[in-house]
Protein backbone atom coordinates (compact mmCIF):
# COMPACT_ATOMS: atom_id res chain seq x y z
CA UNK A 1 0.00 0.00 0.00
CA UNK A 2 1.00 3.69 -0.53
CA UNK A 3 -0.09 5.27 2.44
CA UNK A 4 -3.48 4.65 4.86
CA UNK A 5 -6.37 7.00 4.27
CA UNK A 6 -7.30 10.09 6.08
CA UNK A 7 -8.75 9.09 9.43
CA UNK A 8 -12.57 10.12 9.63
CA UNK A 9 -12.42 10.97 13.32
CA UNK A 10 -10.12 11.84 16.09
CA UNK A 11 -10.76 8.80 17.71
CA UNK A 12 -9.77 6.83 14.61
CA UNK A 13 -6.78 8.64 14.55
CA UNK A 14 -5.71 7.74 17.93
CA UNK A 15 -6.51 4.09 17.75
CA UNK A 16 -4.64 4.32 14.64
CA UNK A 17 -1.31 5.71 16.36
CA UNK A 18 -1.71 3.18 19.07
CA UNK A 19 -2.09 0.40 16.89
CA UNK A 20 1.68 1.43 15.71
CA UNK A 21 3.35 1.40 18.89
CA UNK A 22 5.65 -1.45 19.58
CA UNK A 23 6.31 -1.81 15.07
CA UNK A 24 9.65 -1.38 13.90
CA UNK A 25 10.30 1.11 11.28
CA UNK A 26 11.25 -1.53 9.04
CA UNK A 27 7.94 -3.14 9.76
CA UNK A 28 6.34 -0.45 8.96
CA UNK A 29 8.32 0.78 5.54
CA UNK A 30 7.40 -2.81 4.32
CA UNK A 31 3.85 -2.09 4.89
CA UNK A 32 3.77 1.02 3.41
CA UNK A 33 6.63 -0.31 -0.06
CA UNK A 34 9.04 1.78 0.99
CA UNK A 35 13.07 0.93 1.46
CA UNK A 36 14.74 2.15 4.59
CA UNK A 37 17.53 4.30 4.15
CA UNK A 38 21.25 3.58 5.56
CA UNK A 39 20.85 6.91 8.20
CA UNK A 40 19.07 9.79 8.42
CA UNK A 41 21.84 11.84 7.81
CA UNK A 42 20.38 12.78 3.84
CA UNK A 43 17.05 11.96 5.05
CA UNK A 44 16.01 13.74 8.36
CA UNK A 45 12.31 13.27 7.07
CA UNK A 46 12.08 10.21 6.46
CA UNK A 47 10.75 9.02 9.99
CA UNK A 48 8.06 11.98 9.69
CA UNK A 49 6.93 11.21 6.44
CA UNK A 50 6.71 7.00 7.30
CA UNK A 51 4.33 7.95 9.88
CA UNK A 52 3.00 10.94 8.33
CA UNK A 53 2.02 7.87 5.22
CA UNK A 54 1.22 5.25 7.87
CA UNK A 55 -1.25 7.50 9.60
CA UNK A 56 -3.08 9.22 6.66
CA UNK A 57 -2.09 12.72 7.25
CA UNK A 58 -3.20 15.04 4.92
CA UNK A 59 -1.95 18.47 5.06
CA UNK A 60 1.61 18.08 3.48
CA UNK A 61 3.76 21.03 3.55
CA UNK A 62 0.23 23.20 3.76
CA UNK A 63 0.65 25.54 6.38
CA UNK A 64 -1.94 23.60 8.11
CA UNK A 65 -1.74 21.08 10.90
CA UNK A 66 -1.17 17.82 9.12
CA UNK A 67 -5.12 16.27 9.84
CA UNK A 68 -6.86 19.07 9.07
CA UNK A 69 -10.46 18.29 9.10
CA UNK A 70 -9.37 17.29 13.14
CA UNK A 71 -7.22 20.44 13.67
CA UNK A 72 -4.27 17.53 14.69
CA UNK A 73 -0.77 18.11 14.06
CA UNK A 74 1.60 15.07 13.75
CA UNK A 75 5.28 15.27 15.54
CA UNK A 76 7.44 12.51 15.91
CA UNK A 77 10.24 12.35 18.58
CA UNK A 78 12.63 10.83 18.69
CA UNK A 79 13.89 9.48 21.64
CA UNK A 80 16.87 7.74 23.77
CA UNK A 81 17.19 4.55 26.06
CA UNK A 82 15.37 6.39 28.83
CA UNK A 83 12.72 7.80 26.67
CA UNK A 84 14.38 11.63 26.60
CA UNK A 85 13.51 13.64 23.48
CA UNK A 86 17.03 13.77 22.03
CA UNK A 87 17.15 17.13 19.42
CA UNK A 88 15.03 20.01 19.85
CA UNK A 89 11.81 19.75 17.43
CA UNK A 90 10.85 21.85 14.85
CA UNK A 91 7.24 23.94 14.48
CA UNK A 92 6.69 25.89 11.33
CA UNK A 93 8.04 28.61 9.37
CA UNK A 94 8.99 31.97 11.04
CA UNK A 95 6.80 34.44 9.59
CA UNK A 96 9.04 37.61 8.04
CA UNK A 97 6.24 39.61 6.12
CA UNK A 98 2.74 40.91 7.34
CA UNK A 99 2.08 37.81 9.84
CA UNK A 100 5.19 38.97 11.83
CA UNK A 101 2.02 40.98 13.56
CA UNK A 102 -0.06 38.51 14.02
CA UNK A 103 -1.24 37.89 17.66
CA UNK A 104 -0.69 34.65 19.64
CA UNK A 105 -4.25 33.08 19.21
CA UNK A 106 -3.93 33.87 15.26
CA UNK A 107 -0.29 32.75 14.46
CA UNK A 108 0.68 29.53 12.58
CA UNK A 109 2.59 28.25 15.24
CA UNK A 110 -0.27 28.43 17.60
CA UNK A 111 -2.56 26.90 15.30
CA UNK A 112 0.23 24.18 14.83
CA UNK A 113 0.50 23.25 18.67
CA UNK A 114 -3.26 23.62 19.37
CA UNK A 115 -3.43 20.35 19.07
CA UNK A 116 -0.42 17.58 19.15
CA UNK A 117 -0.68 13.78 18.51
CA UNK A 118 3.17 13.29 19.68
CA UNK A 119 4.77 9.46 19.05
CA UNK A 120 7.67 9.09 20.43
CA UNK A 121 10.25 6.70 17.97
CA UNK A 122 13.18 5.10 19.49
CA UNK A 123 16.80 6.38 18.45
CA UNK A 124 19.20 4.97 20.71
CA UNK A 125 22.95 5.38 19.34
CA UNK A 126 23.83 1.86 18.23
CA UNK A 127 19.89 0.95 17.12
CA UNK A 128 19.99 0.44 13.25
CA UNK A 129 17.31 2.50 11.62
CA UNK A 130 15.25 -0.26 10.94
CA UNK A 131 14.83 -2.43 14.04
CA UNK A 132 13.73 1.34 15.78
CA UNK A 133 10.13 1.18 17.81
CA UNK A 134 7.66 3.12 17.72
CA UNK A 135 6.36 4.32 21.45
CA UNK A 136 3.07 5.06 22.66
CA UNK A 137 1.05 7.64 20.88
CA UNK A 138 0.11 11.11 23.11
CA UNK A 139 -2.56 13.24 22.13
CA UNK A 140 -2.23 16.28 23.57
CA UNK A 141 -3.32 20.31 23.66
CA UNK A 142 -1.59 23.05 25.74
CA UNK A 143 -2.98 23.53 29.75
CA UNK A 144 -3.30 27.16 30.35
CA UNK A 145 0.30 27.40 31.75
CA UNK A 146 2.13 26.08 29.08
CA UNK A 147 -0.36 27.90 26.44
CA UNK A 148 0.85 31.18 28.60
CA UNK A 149 4.66 30.51 28.59
CA UNK A 150 4.77 29.43 24.83
CA UNK A 151 2.96 32.72 24.23
CA UNK A 152 5.14 34.99 26.10
CA UNK A 153 8.30 33.19 24.56
CA UNK A 154 6.20 33.76 20.93
CA UNK A 155 5.76 37.88 21.79
CA UNK A 156 8.82 38.01 23.06
CA UNK A 157 10.56 36.73 20.05
CA UNK A 158 8.49 38.54 17.66
CA UNK A 159 8.35 41.76 18.83
CA UNK A 160 12.42 42.01 17.82
CA UNK A 161 11.07 40.21 14.28
CA UNK A 162 8.57 43.01 13.98
CA UNK A 163 11.51 45.68 15.13
CA UNK A 164 13.91 44.98 12.64
CA UNK A 165 16.22 43.15 15.13
CA UNK A 166 15.77 40.01 13.61
CA UNK A 167 19.63 39.17 13.73
CA UNK A 168 19.68 39.88 17.96
CA UNK A 169 17.63 36.46 18.24
CA UNK A 170 20.02 33.84 18.84
CA UNK A 171 18.77 29.95 20.53
CA UNK A 172 19.26 31.73 23.79
CA UNK A 173 16.30 33.26 23.85
CA UNK A 174 13.14 31.84 24.62
CA UNK A 175 12.30 29.55 27.55
CA UNK A 176 10.74 27.06 26.10
CA UNK A 177 9.72 28.45 21.99
CA UNK A 178 13.22 29.57 20.34
CA UNK A 179 14.38 30.73 16.61
CA UNK A 180 16.72 29.26 15.03
CA UNK A 181 17.82 29.64 10.99
CA UNK A 182 15.57 27.19 9.03
CA UNK A 183 17.63 26.67 5.47
CA UNK A 184 19.31 23.42 3.61
CA UNK A 185 22.38 25.58 3.32
CA UNK A 186 23.59 29.32 3.14
CA UNK A 187 22.74 30.03 -0.32
CA UNK A 188 18.81 30.00 0.95
CA UNK A 189 17.78 33.39 1.89
CA UNK A 190 14.45 35.16 2.28
CA UNK A 191 13.47 38.38 2.40
CA UNK A 192 12.68 40.41 5.90
CA UNK A 193 12.63 43.68 7.40
CA UNK A 194 15.88 45.31 8.97
CA UNK A 195 16.45 47.65 11.90
CA UNK A 196 15.36 50.93 9.65
CA UNK A 197 12.47 49.64 7.66
CA UNK A 198 14.50 48.12 4.93
CA UNK A 199 13.87 44.80 3.48
CA UNK A 200 17.00 42.75 3.96
CA UNK A 201 18.14 39.48 2.59
CA UNK A 202 17.91 36.58 5.46
CA UNK A 203 18.03 33.40 6.37
CA UNK A 204 14.95 31.77 6.57
CA UNK A 205 13.91 30.81 10.34
CA UNK A 206 12.04 28.05 12.39
CA UNK A 207 9.76 27.99 15.44
CA UNK A 208 11.68 24.76 17.35
CA UNK A 209 9.90 23.53 21.13
CA UNK A 210 12.97 23.43 23.08
CA UNK A 211 13.73 19.31 24.48
CA UNK A 212 13.86 20.63 27.99
CA UNK A 213 9.89 20.95 27.23
CA UNK A 214 9.21 17.65 25.33
CA UNK A 215 11.10 15.86 28.24
CA UNK A 216 8.75 17.58 30.89
CA UNK A 217 6.09 16.84 28.60
CA UNK A 218 6.60 12.72 28.61
CA UNK A 219 7.53 12.56 31.78
CA UNK A 220 4.61 14.17 33.34
CA UNK A 221 2.13 11.94 30.89
CA UNK A 222 4.46 8.96 30.93
CA UNK A 223 5.77 8.67 34.61
CA UNK A 224 9.82 9.35 33.42
CA UNK A 225 12.30 10.57 35.48
CA UNK A 226 12.73 14.50 33.93
CA UNK A 227 16.62 13.94 34.52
Amino acid sequence: MTGARAPATLARLEARAADLAGHTLGELAAALGRPVPADLRRDKGWVGQLLEAALGAAAGAQAEPDFPHLGVELKTLPVDARGRPRESTYVCTVPLGAEAHLPWARSWVRRKLACVLWVPVEAAAGVPLARRRVGTPLLWRPAPAEDAALRADYEELMELVCRGELERIDARRGRWLQIRPKAAHGRVLTAAVGADGETISTLPRGFYLRAGFTAALLARHYQLPVT
